[in-house]
């Protein structure tokens, strides 16, 4: 098994999720809130057990771990780590800047990530050792070394906890995107998401994307993302806009 046959794999995932979700954008569809606040739907359910049939079939002896439907073999070498729709508010409201999430962690490392937005057709993936690419062309994060000259994204002030900071001192500030911001900085047109609350499942992916595109995402005291990081997360495309996020963060 190669790193060749586990990218084909995503993409096969990848497509049997947007089968899924497509027909529900901007449809009626059920939808209900969850125990911690945040809102599911048909669509998020079926997308996932979509996932979930197909690294059944095709690799039996990974872990997968989804937020729908929790996880499987959640201590083997090789897991599949899930979110059939990363910004469920913003698709149950039609606007198209949610993504599926698909990564496959190697020892708690994200080796693998892919960003679809299913509705536009736009589909970001990164590998470790190799470029981001954006519907199989290179994406490239931009240069952009000042904080005062950065766009700042973030889904929501209430998901920063250094937001009114951040926000000062950066060049200008974008609200909303959910995981759409990290695909948005790898191809250069933002350069700094800042967030805090997230799950595995939110950011395992955009890791391998952000980086394989030329930028860095860390936790907020920079170090490096594993399994079991506590959800702090900054991603920049100059990796020297870094340290003068952390020092704000720090402070």
């Amino acid at each position: 098994m190669t790193l060749d046959d586990d990218i084909a794999l995503a993409h096969a995932l990848a497509d049997a999720a947007g089968a899924v979700i497509r027909p529900y954008f901007r449809a009626r569809f059920a939808h209900e809130t969850k125990a911690d606040a945040s809102p599911v739907t048909q669509a998020d359910r079926e997308a996932e057990a979509a996932i979930r049939a197909l690294i059944e079939q095709h690799r039996p002896g990974d872990g997968i771990i989804g937020e729908e439907y929790g996880a499987a073999r959640a201590d083997a070498e090789r897991v599949w780590v899930l979110d059939p729709i990363d910004g469920t508010r913003a698709f149950i409201g039609g606007r198209p800047i949610f993504g599926t999430l698909i990564a496959l962690m190697v020892d708690g490392r994200p080796q693998l990530g892919i960003i679809d937005q299913p509705v536009a057709g736009e589909r970001w993936v990164g590998a470790t050792g190799r470029p981001t690419l954006f519907n199989g062309e290179p994406a490239h994060t931009r240069a952009c070394s000042d904080l005062s000259n950065a766009l700042f994204a973030t889904t929501a002030p209430w998901f920063c906890g250094g937001f009114d900071v951040l926000r000062g001192a950066a060049g200008d500030t974008l609200l909303g995107g959910d995981c759409y911001n990290y695909a948005l900085l790898a191809s250069g047109h933002a350069d700094l998401v800042v967030e805090e609350g997230l799950k595995l499942h939110d950011w395992a992916a955009l890791l391998p994307v952000v980086e394989g595109a030329g930028g860095r995402m860390t936790d907020w005291d920079g170090h490096a993302l594993r399994k079991g990081s506590d959800g702090r997360v900054v991603a920049v495309g100059d990796p020297a806009l870094l340290p003068q996020v952390l020092r704000l963060l720090e402070g």
